[in-house]
């Protein structure tokens, strides 16, 4: 399988604090990878060094064989937590999808056919077809995330970065997620997923990675799960509390 994203000795600091520490990763096209870690961890960062949002201080990070942002326009879809959305923003649900269009369409052009029909197939995808008239301020925390994840599949994405999409939702929605992953990682999407929830990491990921600045496991996901490299971590977080003396508040928050 040809190799989606490759990171070699990452390392991301915001000013004088350290998010990431050499961290080497692969992610094959057809896998779906999940990162899982405690609350400042990096686990966001790692999404967003991926994304070509955040410049590494060391250490390379290619998605597709180039860096990030010399990818074109729509190649990655990243989805952030949900409570990094702005929700007074006066959209429905169909013109927040129809965003998703924005970076393969040409300045001022108007919406094509093939625009309106590859938005009107993520809201069938999401299961949220009767919901496009709906303020998205008025939608359930599952609907707003079956939205934002429609949205990135309109863009016709090569690569889908979620960060941590199963918050909050109902199990009926985080099973239709699960599903919906799947079918794309079957169809040769490589998925990048950041999650809290372990009972299912076997149905959700092919390879599973925790992440606390390094790497701290990686493999399939039972190996990983056994290996205790993460229990460790939640006996700490258990023990100690969530508070670390490395990381900002503000960055601990969203990783």
């Amino acid at each position: 399988m040809a190799i989606a994203v490759r990171a070699h000795e990452l390392t991301v600091r915001y000013d004088r604090v350290l998010a990431l520490d050499r961290v080497n990763l692969t992610l094959a096209e057809g896998q779906a990878l999940g990162i899982v870690g405690p609350n400042g961890s990096g686990k966001s960062t790692l999404l967003k060094a991926v994304a070509g949002l955040i410049a590494p201080v060391g250490g390379s990070i290619q998605v597709f064989g180039g860096a990030p942002r010399s990818q074109p326009p729509g190649t990655i879809a990243y989805v952030p937590q949900v409570e990094a959305v702005d929700w007074s923003f006066p959209a429905d649900v169909y013109d927040v999808i129809a965003m998703g269009r924005f970076p393969r369409m040409r300045a001022l052009a108007p919406f094509s056919k093939h625009d309106r029909e590859v938005v009107d197939a993520a809201l069938d995808a999401l299961h949220i077809g009767d919901l496009r008239k709906r303020h998205i301020s008025q939608l359930s925390g599952g609907q707003q995330q079956r939205a934002f994840i429609a949205r990135a599949i309109a863009q016709e994405p090569r690569l889908l970065l979620l960060d941590e999409p199963t918050t909050g939702v109902d199990a009926a929605t985080e099973e239709a997620l699960r599903e919906f992953v799947r079918e794309l990682v079957a169809r040769g999407m490589p998925v990048l997923m950041t999650t809290h929830d372990l009972e299912r990491a076997a149905e959700w990921f092919d390879r599973l990675m925790v992440v606390d600045r390094r790497v701290l496991a990686e493999g399939d996901p039972a190996t990983v799960l056994e290996s205790g490299a993460y229990a460790g971590i939640r006996e700490h977080v258990h023990t100690h509390g969530h508070l670390r003396t490395d990381v900002t508040q503000e960055h601990a928050e969203h990783d």
